[in-house]
């Protein structure tokens, strides 16, 4: 019988993440660009002082960079941008919608760079070309028209910067609605709640340099060897200088197991990678509270047995509230529940627990591993539960640290991108610009969705991402966007939501970040971006422009806007536009933490946003930290059921897929696969390599299905799945959410599974 846990060898899988694969990976995207000399030169620029920033994840930079302070995905994101080909009026006059809608998503962004704005003709079924000054007027036009400034819906993806998601927020409140819904909503938003409630920000509260200190780094619910590889540099400076890393994560995953890096010469061709996990832990997809809970009443044990000598007891006492009723809780808890919920044993719970207890400086990670469960927010409380204990809070080498996806996913949060706005922050609007922004909340991701479908989002604009792949229950996304009067997708590439038309549909074509944009004196914009610990920082793009028709972002808002208020209010767009130290100097007298804005980012590696928690100033109800209670859910499913978690493949950055192989899992050329334990194929009658459809259960009792997907065999936890998004987006109901969040739970999809026809 196959092992219920096998080894990497057992499935032929890499050992370790990096090495001659990632560099020889990286540049064959390079070699496919057409344009492989721009690229080069954008590479030797990428996450530079005096550069730009990766348009791939929001890990930030050392203070010291190297002269090649990239990764193999940071290539590829690169050549993606800065690929010759081009989709053009003569792309689009030689294919219908229909034909587009019809190819992967894989091919639809390969076939290169949008060059000109294009406007839907429903008669030929095509998109034609339109003028800046025709869309914009379009655009004004059918906003003017909407009989509730709420029939609006502005959607922002994470790669927008500060600057335009500044002037993109304030547009949208000057037409009178809080409708910003954002990538957010679908990744982190469990975070930014789960912290608000307890420490009083949304933000980590770490720093890079903090990484240096740890003794202890748990990475749960994250996998850095294909979503933030950058991140594997300082996982191996921790381990080789003795730190204990604990993955726990329900995928044996190599970037948790070993890291080679590319970038060290003697190393590569040593082939000596470094062992990252001291300790992996793999349990039940959706069992980290269950798992943390019991880690807690480990340490509450041993602190029993020797009382005043674990937990950090004068930092309890000064800065937190809540601990009796959550020692209360612990005590009731039960250990068959744990072992149960958790999927994992109390002798390796203990395990666990006996890292943390050895360590004075304790760092948690993070990412949707955690974040897209209906009980998510508990579980990131439990995290913080844990921290609390030993005063892992404002102290070096310590802390939270939420692993944010796409490069400004949290700066266009700190920008005002939110449906849910902070009344001070709408004061400071009104100050400014002497106008009475709109106080109620808007929609998020899925309310957007709902809103759609009734009628009730009748234009919808996209500010970058590919809405359609990123959001749940697709068959469900794609008929409501198919109700808007007018969708509008501001993109540097062809993706899948621009063969999802409204009955008007408009593809603005803007610059990416590796392009230059220049002022009306020939010299360069810069833009800014905040990473995932809250620095930052300019970029500025040199390349030149994929087509003389681009626009920048700010540029495509200034527009949108100029069209649509019809010079209401003081506010001159064009000359915001025309030099973005003016949109910055706005930042300044608005959003605490920026003033001298301008001045600050001349720094190189820019500067620190500042972080409360950090400095143990809790913005919470009685300004103190808070412990908190959660009960272990019960997930237990119906007999013959799965626990399906959508993830990426290697190639593959958010809804980007950059080609059809998943190196580090051993797949090859394609991408409608469900990854299984041997264990669970075996008592299903099933085998490697056999085609099966894949239905969910919900409880909204709607039939949603996944044909012909090939099974794998990988080394996950018995009774769990995985598949790639967006493929398997068709499987998550909008109706399933996590708790006080709405972030869709596309890691906990119960599923079943028959043989294809």
């Amino acid at each position: 019988m196959a092992s219920a846990n096998p080894s990497p060898d057992e499935v032929g899988r890499h050992a370790h993440a990096g090495g001659w694969g990632a560099l020889k990976a990286g540049m064959s995207h390079v070699a496919k660009t057409h344009a492989v000399l721009p690229t080069v030169k954008s590479l030797l620029r990428l996450n530079q002082p005096d550069g730009f920033d990766c348009p791939g994840c929001a890990w930030p930079e050392p203070k010291q960079t190297s002269s090649f302070e990239f990764c193999e995905n940071g290539m590829k994101a690169v050549a993606w941008e800065t690929t010759g080909k081009r989709v053009d009026p003569a792309f689009f006059a030689e294919h219908t919608v229909s034909q587009l809608a019809a190819q992967t998503d894989h091919w639809l962004e390969a076939q290169g760079r949008l060059t000109h704005p294009m406007r839907y003709d429903a008669a030929s079924d095509k998109y034609l070309p339109v003028s800046w000054d025709e869309a914009f007027a379009l655009i004004g036009d059918r906003l003017n028209a909407l009989g509730h400034p709420d029939e609006a819906i502005f959607y922002t993806s994470g790669r927008t910067s500060n600057e335009a998601a500044f002037l993109y927020q304030l547009f949208g409140r000057m037409v009178g609605t809080n409708n910003f819904p954002d990538c957010s909503n679908m990744c982190h938003e469990s975070s930014g709640e789960a912290l608000g409630e307890t420490i009083g920000i949304g933000k980590g509260t770490v720093t890079l340099e903090d990484f240096d200190h740890a003794d202890a780094i748990f990475v749960i619910g994250q996998n850095p060897g294909t979503n933030h590889p950058r991140m594997l540099t300082e996982l191996q400076k921790a381990s080789k200088r003795g730190a204990d890393i604990v993955a726990i994560n329900p995928m044996k995953e190599p970037g948790l197991q070993g890291f080679l890096h590319p970038q060290q010469a003697v190393a590569m061709l040593r082939n000596a990678d470094t062992p990252i996990a001291s300790l992996y832990v793999q349990p039940l997809v959706g069992g980290d509270l269950a798992l943390l809970k019991g880690v807690c009443k480990l340490v509450l044990e041993a602190e029993a047995q020797r009382p005043g000598e674990v937990l950090d007891r004068a930092f309890i006492d000064e800065h937190t509230a809540g601990l009796e009723a959550f020692l209360e809780d612990l005590a009731l808890e039960d250990w068959g529940t744990i072992e149960a919920e958790s999927g994992v044993s109390r002798e390796t719970i203990q395990q666990v627990a006996d890292v943390y207890l050895k360590s004075r400086r304790v760092i948690v990670c993070w990412a949707m591993g955690l974040t897209q469960h209906r009980h998510a927010v508990p579980t990131i409380q439990m995290a913080v539960n844990l921290l609390l204990l030993g005063g892992h809070l404002g102290r070096e080498g310590a802390g939270a640290c939420p692993v944010r996806g796409h490069s400004n996913v949290q700066g266009d949060r700190t920008m005002g991108i939110t449906e849910r706005p902070k009344p001070a922050f709408l004061e400071a609007l009104e100050r400014e610009f002497g106008f009475t922004p709109p106080t109620g909340h808007g929609v998020d991701v899925v309310a957007a969705i709902e809103a759609m479908h009734a009628g009730k989002g009748r234009v919808f604009v996209g500010m970058g991402g590919n809405f359609v792949s990123a959001t749940p229950d697709t068959p469900n996304t794609i008929a409501a966007m198919r109700q808007c009067d007018l969708t509008v997708h501001i993109s540097t590439k062809l993706n899948r939501s621009h063969t999802v038309t409204g009955k008007d549909a408009l593809i603005l074509p803007c610059l990416g970040r590796t392009e230059a944009d220049v002022k009306p004196d020939g010299s360069l914009q810069r833009v800014t971006v905040e990473d995932s610990m809250s620095q930052v920082h300019a970029s500025s793009g040199t390349k030149a422009p994929a087509s003389g028709e681009l626009l920048s972002e700010p540029a495509i808002v200034a527009g949108m806007a100029r069209a649509t208020l019809n010079g209401d209010g003081q506010i001159d767009w064009s000359s915001l536009v025309a030099d973005y130290d003016r949109v910055r100097d706005l930042i300044a007298r608005v959003i605490p933490g920026f003033e001298d804005f301008n001045r600050k980012i001349d720094t190189p590696g820019g500067f620190y946003l500042g972080n409360s928690a950090r400095d143990r100033q809790w913005r919470t109800a009685g300004n103190k930290a808070r412990f908190t209670v959660a009960a272990i859910p019960r997930l237990g499913l119906p007999e013959g059921q799965l626990r399906l978690m959508t993830l990426r493949s290697h190639d593959q950055y958010n809804t980007t897929v950059y080609d059809l192989n998943d190196r580090y899992r051993g797949i090859k050329g394609e991408r409608d696969i469900v990854m299984m334990n041997p264990y669970d194929i075996e008592q299903r009658g099933l085998s490697a390599g056999q085609r099966v459809d894949l239905t969910s259960h919900f409880a909204d009792g709607r039939q949603r299905v996944a044909k012909g997907f090939k099974v794998v065999a990988l080394p996950i936890t018995p009774g769990c799945a995985a598949g790639y998004f967006p493929e398997l987006n068709v499987l998550v109901s909008v109706n399933s959410f996590a708790d006080r969040s709405r972030t869709p739970t596309s890691k906990f999809i119960p599923v079943s599974l028959s043989p294809s026809a």
